[in-house]
């Protein structure tokens, strides 16, 4: 099934208030309920000469109309308090049922609902990215880990730019990416990678930092848009960092002076209408490829897939592998195939498939 189509923004709108519990919307009528009982108690109390307790109930039976005697008869002061008390108590029936269907006709109480279905998939969601900002760069990068069938929340402070990624049963956050509390109930510390593409270099400054700070396993790519603030970000805990006008200069310069390579490139990753993907792919302890050279794992004949690099233990990277190359256990090759042959070689890399092996 193909992904779903992520359309730009129509527009910026005003930020939505943060979905509050309903009981914060009837938190006036229960401060006024009990006000009425603490004055009726000690109303009670001062003119009748009741005990706390007999006050406390005479006044919890007037306000509540259950209609039951009086606990001893009033005198004439106690029965035009207990007039003000009736009256006091349908101003707060009618205040609170005023609120109610405000609340309700309001359709916030499913705002409601939905943020915590939200927080609640949250919790479970291991192994999945973090998109801070969804700008123009935010909703691309979106889009292409959603086509590569990865779990995504996007994080962004305006809710309306939020809207349409809800409707397409994405994970949301309304809220600042550089927030401690927003970045952990997005899951970062069981998230697998961020990018931080906010509108400035200077929150994704604070992105980067506080990610760091939060989970120091995570992988994060940031955006920059002055070549200055490359350094910056990197020394903050940025693993990698993209400054998309100068990838696209050099697009466009490949094109211009050699439209021929330009177009290889494009046509090898949508050939026949079958994406090619570049993946790296790590030898772990247990493959049966561990110790063969690429001559003799055949990858080629196997997989249908080419071996276009390799990178060593030691971080360096070859991009020239020969047959003779040997596959030890800690290597990472960078592979060029289908997403299903990728998917296949890197279960049999991962010593996962043992029948793979027999062929």
């Amino acid at each position: 099934m193909p992904a779903p189509r992520i359309s730009a923004p129509s527009g910026k709108a005003p930020l939505h208030p943060t979905v509050r519990h309903p009981f914060h919307h009837f938190l006036g009528a229960l401060s006024v309920l009990l006000l009425l009982v603490v004055v009726g108690t000690l109303g009670y109390w001062t003119i009748e000469r009741m005990s706390l307790l007999n006050a406390l109930y005479m006044t919890v039976i007037t306000l509540s109309t259950v209609g039951f005697g009086e606990v001893q008869p009033l005198s004439p002061h106690g029965r035009l308090f207990t007039i003000g008390l009736i009256v006091g108590g349908g101003a707060l029936a009618a205040y609170a049922a005023g609120t109610a269907i405000e609340y309700l006709s309001s359709g916030e109480w499913r705002d409601f609902l939905e943020a915590r279905r939200e927080r609640r998939m949250l919790r479970g969601m291991t192994g999945h990215y973090l998109v801070c900002g969804f700008g123009r760069v935010g909703r691309h990068v979106t889009q292409e880990l959603i086509e590569q069938g990865l779990r995504v929340v996007v994080i962004d402070p305006d809710s309306a730019v939020l809207s349409r990624l809800k409707s397409l049963e994405i994970s949301t956050i309304t809220g600042t990416a550089s927030d401690e509390a927003v970045l952990t109930a997005a899951g970062i510390l069981q998230a697998k990678g961020l990018v931080a593409c906010a509108s400035s270099d200077a929150e994704n400054l604070l992105i980067v930092l506080t990610a760091r700070l939060l989970n120091p396993r995570l992988q994060i790519v940031a955006r920059a848009i002055d070549e200055s603030s490359e350094r910056k970000l990197q020394k903050a805990g940025a693993d990698r960092v993209v400054l998309p006008y100068q990838i696209a200069a050099f697009r466009m310069t490949t094109c211009l002076i050699r439209p021929a390579v330009a177009d290889f490139l494009w046509e090898v990753a949508h050939v026949g209408g079958i994406e090619l993907f570049l993946e790296q792919i790590p030898l772990r302890e247990g493959s049966c490829l561990v110790g063969q050279t690429l001559a003799q794992a055949q990858l080629r004949n196997r997989f249908n897939v080419t071996i276009v690099g390799c990178r060593l233990p030691d971080g360096s990277l070859s991009v020239r592998p020969t047959a003779e190359t040997v596959l030890d256990a800690g290597k990472e090759l960078i592979a060029l195939g289908t997403h299903a042959e990728l998917q296949a070689f890197a279960r049999l890399a991962s010593g996962e498939d043992r029948g793979a092996a027999q062929q």
